[in-house]
């Protein structure tokens, strides 16, 4: 049997004054919080899945010495 995770339940006027807090909160937890107004339900804040940063491997190319000083002359130098 799957377990269904319960929404926390909150109005939004406590939603506006928290907002940042109960965005932590639903990131940490992965607790949805639902948000309504009179009572009604209005929005749905839910974990984002799969929040992983994309892997940066394989993106670097090396070009070789780039630091270095060459002893080509230039256009400029004449």
């Amino acid at each position: 049997m799957t377990m269904v995770k319960e929404s926390k339940q909150i109005a939004a006027g406590e939603f506006k004054a928290k907002c940042l807090a109960l965005l932590d909160e639903v990131a940490d937890t992965g607790q949805p919080i639902l948000v309504t107004k009179r009572g009604k339900p209005v929005a749905q804040v839910v974990p984002v899945e799969g929040n992983e940063p994309p892997s940066l491997k394989g993106s670097i190319v090396f070009e070789g010495d780039i630091v270095s000083p060459i002893d080509t002359g230039w256009e400029a130098d004449s």
